[in-house]
């Protein structure tokens, strides 16, 4: 049974928080949000791993991160560049932002040949989480024109910084539990004790608190490769006119898939709590959560002792 590869996305700039987010310590130990996902997935059976990194944040990514992780399971870091396009398209040369999470994962297809799953440098999804899409992707396979995919399912309430506001996936669920589509809303935040999204910062919509969302933990078979790469020129074409600002984003491309009926994605849920620094007033959050997880044996004191 071929185990799965694990997919870390940590070439984001982190614009909102001021600096490189991915290495900020949050562990009694100086462990940050990454190491947490690695333990979680090493304990599920993940045995690759594979960072999509920047070329200048290479140095400090190994020495915080790759160190740890290359004693203990197949390590590949690949690099995502905003000049990776295909023949025929040229970049703005103001564009300095990497071209999103679609983009990041399509730079690991030459490394990635089973199952794997993909999730952010700098989220934390919980033991839970990593635990029932290993076992899901154990037994994906791709059967009939249809690909087999996955996405672990949060709890909108169970995701919110109190400082501010998130984007999320909210998720349409069928009642056999597939994903039927995704909308992304850039700004929700509670008010008032209510969960509230908006589009333009001035009208606000409620938000039910049991909504579920995506907080860009998929589970993919190979098929998804070929998907990134044959729609990125698309996309190219399709913002020729906003090149310094559009992303090809993962969860656009999982919904066209879903749309076209090439797909069906498995929606695991999970009441695990999501921590992210999000914000920098976040950070202090994440570092009680995770006191209160060693407390309770959850994780170890140091965890690469």
């Amino acid at each position: 049974m071929t185990q799965p590869t694990l997919i870390v996305m940590a070439a984001g700039i982190g614009s909102r928080y001021g600096g490189l987010k991915q290495v900020d310590p949050i562990g009694p130990n100086g462990e940050i949000v990454i190491d947490y996902a690695i333990y979680d997935a090493l304990r599920a059976g993940f045995e690759k791993f594979v960072f999509i990194i920047r070329k200048d944040i290479e140095t400090v990514f190994r020495e915080k991160i790759g160190k740890n992780i290359e004693q203990r399971a197949d390590t590949v870091y690949v690099f995502q560049d905003v000049s990776q396009v295909p023949e025929g398209f040229s970049v703005p040369p103001e564009r300095k932002k990497p071209w999103g999470t679609g983009h990041a994962v399509l730079c690991a297809k030459d490394v990635v040949t089973g199952p794997c799953a993909v999730i952010n440098a700098d989220d934390f999804y919980g033991p839970h989480a990593f635990k029932i899409l290993a076992d899901y992707l154990r037994g994906a396979q791709d059967n009939g024109g249809l690909y087999d995919y996955a996405m672990v399912g949060y709890v909108l309430r169970n995701t919110l910084s109190e400082h501010g506001s998130v984007s999320r996936g909210v998720c349409s669920v069928s009642p056999d539990g597939s994903l039927q589509s995704i909308r992304e809303l850039t700004r929700i935040e509670r008010i008032d004790g209510e969960i509230q999204y908006s589009v333009n910062g001035v009208d606000w919509v409620p938000l039910p608190d049991d909504s579920i969302v995506s907080m860009n933990f998929w589970g993919f078979t190979p098929s998804i490769f070929s998907e990134l790469e044959a729609r990125f020129p698309i996309f190219l074409e399709k913002n020729a006119g906003n090149l310094l600002k559009a992303e090809y984003f993962l969860p656009e491309v999982v919904n066209e898939l879903l749309q076209e009926n090439k797909a069906r994605v498995k929606v695991l849920p999970t009441s695990e709590k999501w921590f992210g620094v999000t914000n920098p007033q976040d950070r202090p959050i994440v570092q009680e959560a995770i006191r209160e997880q060693i407390r309770r044996g959850i994780y170890p004191q140091n965890l690469w002792e």
